[in-house]
């Protein structure tokens, strides 16, 4: 029950909040602040109108407050979106978008007569939202044939219904600040988590993502995402980017599959600076090192990139691939001739891509192998070598050759096109939008 007594120049209106609690307080200023959401109707008293002869009552009512919910406490769940690779069931798409197996189990059984998801087609995309429990509370599929598969969690089963779907394309713009990963900040400014390594790798000649990242970065995204009924059913192309590292603001814009500055130099680089999108340095360049096997002092020359096993390994550049296999004590070895002097070297890997083989050709960024520990290694980790004529040389030292310009006679296009991209990425710089679009 809350008491609403006359207001007079003996009873101002902070006494009144002054005699309720601080927690009926702040529900009262909510219940004010209602009709900005609703019909109202407006009085108005002109200035220096005498109200001492107005009649005055005390009205008493009845007012139920809810319960105040922590903010704390409030559950988060993010967006993931991943793409289905050759050889993908539902129950390894579940684990990759980081449902529980209980949940997973659920999942199956909900959808055990949907075809779509028992042959999954590589190449398409699922989107899902998880929660950081693991509970999955939706997903969706866009089959080949343009019909959306959508599972719905209600308590804690789960309904499935599919449907033919005309697309709505929109342009999403979100931005946000790095204080412990850029993963972490992409999926507290809900954007989903793919679009965290695609910024990495636009940046990747850069910005080395294992070291300069610092507390306090900020970034700007601008992508296209596909709606039915007002509800997001996959992305589509990250449009531009910005990363602020420290002071410096490097920037992004898509053209003809591609990634430039808005003055139209190419941000692919000849060469990656880190063959791993996201790592630590565990071990640099070294003419001197306490071998932690061998327990002796010996040179190190290559870069250690600590990292559990499993984790992705690129090529730093076109190259051709001119060993694979084992090779003492570097285990399972990748090493690539890329063009002119330039090579590289990729050791205690647990496996190699498929596909790949001695004598054919890799692209940049194109996965050759995954982190493991064979030959002489304590625990999983990369161990990176960059060589100029067959001698090793410190990747992290070398100021390696750049890229070429965007072509004469497709300036004018890319202006028109990046113009308006560049436009809105410094609409949202500086700020933290969860939305924009």
């Amino acid at each position: 029950m809350v008491n609403f007594a006359p207001m007079s120049a003996d009873n101002p209106p902070q006494n009144i909040l002054e005699r309720i609690s601080p927690r009926t307080r702040r529900w009262l200023m909510a219940l004010v602040a209602l009709p900005l959401f609703g019909g109202v109707a407006a009085f108005a008293i002109a200035p220096d109108t005498d109200t001492d002869g107005l009649p005055r009552e005390t009205v008493t009512g009845s007012v139920t407050l809810p319960a105040a919910i922590s903010t704390e406490q409030a559950p988060l769940d993010f967006w993931r979106e991943e793409r289905i690779t050759r050889g993908d069931s539902l129950p390894s798409l579940l684990a990759r978008l980081g449902v529980s197996p209980e949940e997973a189990q659920r999942v199956q059984a909900a959808t055990r007569h949907q075809r779509a998801l028992r042959q999954l087609k590589p190449g398409h995309t699922v989107l899902a939202r998880v929660s950081a429990e693991g509970q999955l509370l939706l997903l969706r599929h866009l089959t080949e044939k343009q019909r959306l598969l959508s599972i719905v969690r209600q308590g804690d089963a789960f309904t499935a219904k599919e449907e033919p779907v005309q697309l709505e394309t929109r342009t999403l713009m979100k931005s946000g600040s790095v204080n412990n990963s850029l993963y972490a900040a992409m999926d507290a400014a809900d954007v989903p988590d793919h679009f965290a390594t695609q910024l990495a790798e636009i940046f990747s000649g850069e910005i080395d993502f294992h070291r300069d990242l610092k507390e306090g970065d900020h970034f700007s995204v601008v992508y296209e995402a596909q709606y039915y009924n007002g509800q997001m059913v996959q992305t589509g192309n990250l449009l531009a980017a910005e990363y602020v590292n420290g002071t410096e603001a490097h920037q992004a814009v898509r053209f003809a599959g591609r990634y430039y500055t808005p003055t139209g130099r190419s941000l692919q680089r000849a060469f990656l600076k880190s063959p791993m999108t996201f790592s630590r340095i565990s071990s640099g360049f070294s003419h001197a090192r306490y071998h932690p096997v061998l327990q002796e002092w010996r040179a190190h020359r290559g870069v250690d990139y600590a990292a559990p096993t499993g984790t992705p390994i690129r090529a730093i550049a076109d190259a051709r691939v001119q060993f694979i296999g084992s090779k003492g004590g570097y285990g399972n070895l990748v090493e690539l001739q890329h063009s002119g002097a330039y090579s590289t070297a990729y050791g205690h890997l647990s496996r190699f891509a498929k596909g790949l083989r001695r004598g054919g050709s890799v692209k940049q960024g194109q996965v050759i192998g995954y982190v493991g520990q064979t030959g002489l290694a304590t625990g999983p980790h990369l161990h990176y070598e960059f060589r100029i004529n067959g001698e090793q040389r410190d990747p992290l030292a070398l100021k390696l050759p750049t890229s070429v310009p965007l072509a004469a006679r497709e300036r004018a296009a890319f202006n028109l096109a990046a113009a308006p991209l560049a436009d809105q990425l410094r609409l949202i710089r500086g700020h933290n939008l969860a939305a924009l679009d």
